[in-house]
C-alpha cells in the first residue's frame, strides 16, 4: 500500500484546509480545499491527498455546481 507523498497533517498549520477554515473562514479557501474537507481523506493506493483528489474532481466537473448533475 502506497503512502501519501506528504500527508496534509504534515503541512504547515496555516496551509491545512480544516485549520484555515476555522481560523480564517470559508472565504479564505479554494473550492478544492473546501471539497477536501468534505472528502476527509485521500487515497492511500495512489498516494493522493484529499486536496489532490478534490482538485481532480473540480478539474473534471469544473466547479461545485456541475457536480450536482
Amino acid at each position: 500500500m502506497a503512502e501519501y507523498k506528504e500527508a496534509i497533517k504534515d503541512w504547515p498549520e496555516d496551509e491545512r484546509p480544516r485549520e484555515r477554515l476555522i481560523k480564517y473562514g470559508a472565504e479564505s479557501l479554494s473550492d478544492a480545499q473546501l471539497l477536501a474537507i468534505i472528502l476527509r481523506t485521500g487515497d492511500k493506493t495512489s498516494g493522493r491527498s484529499a486536496v489532490d483528489l478534490a482538485r481532480a474532481l473540480i478539474g473534471k466537473f469544473g466547479d461545485f455546481r456541475s457536480m450536482d448533475a
